[in-house]
């Protein structure tokens, strides 16, 4: 009778316990990393206690597979290329905090909403998503400058500090809104093209690839201030290649950063890997030779000079040629897939859903009728529109985990003091499959992301972040989404998007990004005369 009683109280004395740290967690939302560490560590000390434990939890306490289990699962079991399901399998049997052993490499994996804010908050003023040794050892190996995405500490937050204003500024980004409308319209007339030449009439095949050469245009278009090609009927070799070379980078970058660093110089994969990075360089690097020579130009015929993204870094001088370098060829690699994926997955859910479908082609005339272009003022007032997107990342975030290394202090997350230098792995995939923050998690609902449905208000802030948290977050964050507000506002209200007769289910894959791993094929049949834009020339085309 007396364990009873003492179990009892024990019992009431946690989940007393819980109600505090919840609530603490609520009200420290607010607060700067450093207080909310102090509390998560001290309430983690006062939980020990009622626990009648001397010490706080520490890695050595977390559950999770072996190393050989992990590579059963991988490719035995054939994870490999779905490591994003692996997450959510991975918590269903380890919990929500566990850790991972990749050879001499312990990663920590954070799978619920509640964990994943606790390390976010606590990341310190010069957050680390990872060394990335491959993309670093690649510029240390050819003399390059290191930008946005591999540069750390004090040096990140300087670029940062040049590169924030013109890319994600409301006034900035809005003003590149003209520059990828033209991309668009070059889009519509490409997909006009597709159908007739090779879609017998209404089919565009392998939907996500034609996206990815919008992408790339858009994103050239407003990074260095001109057109690549990518809209015409023969594509030029040399942007061809280009793009090539992205997607063996990415490809390569999952391959070999399995094998020890010592390895490298030996293997096959690391050639092609710093071949492809010689070629993306060697691209940018003319690119940015031929602004500083039109710039020169005008100077010296006493012109003005006008321009956008490029032109603005030059001018400034606050960073040499080879940094302007390395910075814009990482951001032109973080904001390509994000918008081609994103719109193959909308383009997907919306051909197979009509309902949804008819409703953004509602909004998206009662906004721009007639011929009406939309531009960044029109994007305001189409919420279904930014739901339809809000909805596709969390179904199919880009990037399906992220991770974090603490570098400033140690950390307390789900109890457990972690120390300095632990590399955490956000799995934002399977956070956003969890019923408790999305009920219905496997079915498109654009609804629950409108202001003042019953979803929104029971959302946890945390369950969601594509583009990430904090001063880390995705610097092509604001460029993306108006790519993606523009193209498929007028995709829609110029196409009605339906299934390939032919076609079958598209799962996603896991290649670094999260992609589709098969061809989306569509039909797109044009809308009526009265709410069609006006057919443009093809670019490129005679």
């Amino acid at each position: 009778m007396v364990k009873m009683l003492g179990r009892s109280l024990m019992n009431v004395g946690l989940r007393v316990k819980c109600q505090q740290l919840k609530g603490i967690q609520r009200v420290t939302a607010g607060l700067n990393p450093a207080n909310y560490g102090d509390t998560l560590r001290r309430e983690a000390a006062s939980t020990s206690t009622v626990m009648g434990v001397n010490k706080m939890k520490t890695m050595d306490d977390l559950g999770g597979p072996s190393f050989m289990t992990t590579l059963y699962w991988l490719f035995i079991k054939g994870y490999f290329q779905t490591t994003q399901q692996m997450q959510i399998e991975h918590s269903k049997i380890y919990g929500p905090l566990w850790k991972s052993k990749y050879g001499p490499l312990v990663v920590v994996n954070v799978a619920s909403a509640d964990l994943i804010e606790q390390v976010l908050r606590q990341e310190g003023k010069h957050p680390i998503r990872t060394d990335m040794p491959h993309w670093r050892n690649y510029r240390e190996l050819r003399n390059q400058a290191h930008g946005p995405l591999t540069e750390m500490g004090a040096k990140w937050q300087r670029i940062r500090s040049i590169l924030n204003p013109r890319m994600l500024k409301p006034k900035h980004v809005s003003s590149y809104a003209n520059t990828i409308n033209e991309v668009v319209t070059d889009f519509i007339c490409r997909v006009n093209w597709l159908r007739e030449t090779s879609g017998q009439g209404v089919v565009v095949n392998d939907l996500t690839a034609e996206l990815y050469k919008f992408a790339f245009e858009g994103i050239c278009s407003v990074l260095f201030e001109t057109r690549m090609g990518c809209m015409s009927e023969v594509i030029p070799e040399k942007t061809q290649k280009f793009i090539v070379s992205v997607g063996e980078m990415f490809h390569l970058s999952q391959v070999v950063i399995l094998f020890p660093q010592f390895l490298w110089p030996y293997l096959q994969s690391w050639k092609r890997f710093v071949a492809a990075w010689d070629h993306l360089f060697k691209v940018a690097e003319e690119l940015v030779n031929k602004k500083i020579e039109e710039i020169q130009e005008n100077v010296h015929l006493d012109k003005d000079v006008e321009g956008a993204y490029l032109t603005h870094l030059l001018l400034s001088e606050q960073m040499n040629s080879t940094e302007i370098l390395g910075s814009i060829t990482e951001l032109l690699l973080a904001g390509v897939d994000t918008t081609s994926n994103t719109i193959s997955w909308s383009l997907y859910h919306l051909a197979r859903e009509p309902e949804i479908q008819e409703q953004l082609y509602q909004e998206v005339i009662s906004v721009c009728p007639g011929d009406k272009v939309p531009n960044s003022d029109d994007i305001a007032q189409m919420p279904y529109l930014k739901a339809i997107i809000r909805e596709t990342l969390r179904l199919y975030p880009v990037v399906p985990g992220n991770a974090r290394v603490t570098v400033e202090n140690e950390i307390v997350v789900g109890n457990h003091l972690f120390p300095k230098k632990t590399l955490f792995h956000l799995c934002h995939y399977a956070v956003s499959y969890d019923e408790n923050i999305f009920p219905n998690p496997h079915t498109f609902l654009p609804e629950r992301w409108l202001r003042g449905g019953e979803d929104k208000s029971k959302q946890h802030p945390f369950g969601s972040v594509p583009f990430g948290f904090g001063i880390r977050a995705c610097l092509g964050r604001r460029v993306a989404e108006l790519e993606m507000y523009l193209l498929l506002s007028r995709l829609i209200k110029h196409y009605e998007v339906k299934p390939d007769p032919a076609g079958k289910p598209v799962k996603p894959i896991t290649r670094t990004l999260l992609c589709p791993a098969t061809p989306i094929n569509l039909q797109f049949l044009g809308r009526q005369v009265k709410q069609a834009e006006p057919r443009a020339k093809l670019a490129g085309s005679p």
